[in-house]
């Protein structure tokens, strides 16, 4: 493994966050970023080998060392690692209308959801998960929420593109259809 790629196996391990190419630039000042990139390849093909528990994942415009998705069950089990706080069917719900309605108002979600988002907009801004990102030209200049890198992070997402097309969620979320019950002869 090149000195690079072990610099920055040992910041990505250090770091309980995804790791941006501008930050990993800096730990080596001989470094480009197409240099970077390479090590970042060549670190990622390292852990793909099968042998590894753990994998570098790009995520939420960064680089970050996880544990792999068929560890994790067993990890949260045995309680060696903390889990974030689950995220309500209601906060759910209104973070998706951000994420895919963005730059959105309250108003505007609360239309939508037919219900109040006072408590889960705060909520969701607290977590980091979402952000005022500018102010309506609509009278009294409502605010605008959007999501944040941090909601990338959460759902492991690299941008905004990655997440799933609308009809793809009308499959996901139609009804299973029942298997027809046998109706016996007379």
């Amino acid at each position: 493994m090149t000195p690079l790629a072990q610099l920055l196996e040992a910041a990505l391990f250090a770091s309980g966050m995804p790791i941006g190419l501008d930050a990993l630039l800096a730990l080596d000042l001989e470094a480009t970023p197409d240099l970077v990139l390479a090590a970042l390849a060549e670190l990622r093909a390292r852990y793909d080998d099968g042998e590894h528990g753990i994998e570098v994942v790009e995520a939420a415009g960064g680089w970050q060392i996880l544990t792999r998705p068929e560890y994790t069950a067993a990890i949260e089990r045995a309680q060696i690692a903390s889990r974030p706080h689950r995220l309500s069917a209601a906060a759910l719900e209104t973070l998706a209308l951000i994420a895919y309605r963005q730059p959105i108002t309250r108003a505007d979600i609360e239309e939508i959801r037919g219900v109040s988002a006072g408590s889960i907009l705060k909520s969701l801004l607290e977590r980091g998960l979402v952000d005022v990102v500018g102010k309506a030209e609509a009278l009294g200049r409502p605010l605008l929420y959007g999501t944040t890198p941090t909601f990338l992070e959460h759902f492991a997402l690299r941008h905004l593109g990655e997440l799933p097309r609308a009809d793809e969620l009308a499959v996901a979320l139609r009804p299973a259809t029942a298997a027809p019950v046998p109706v016996s002869a007379p």
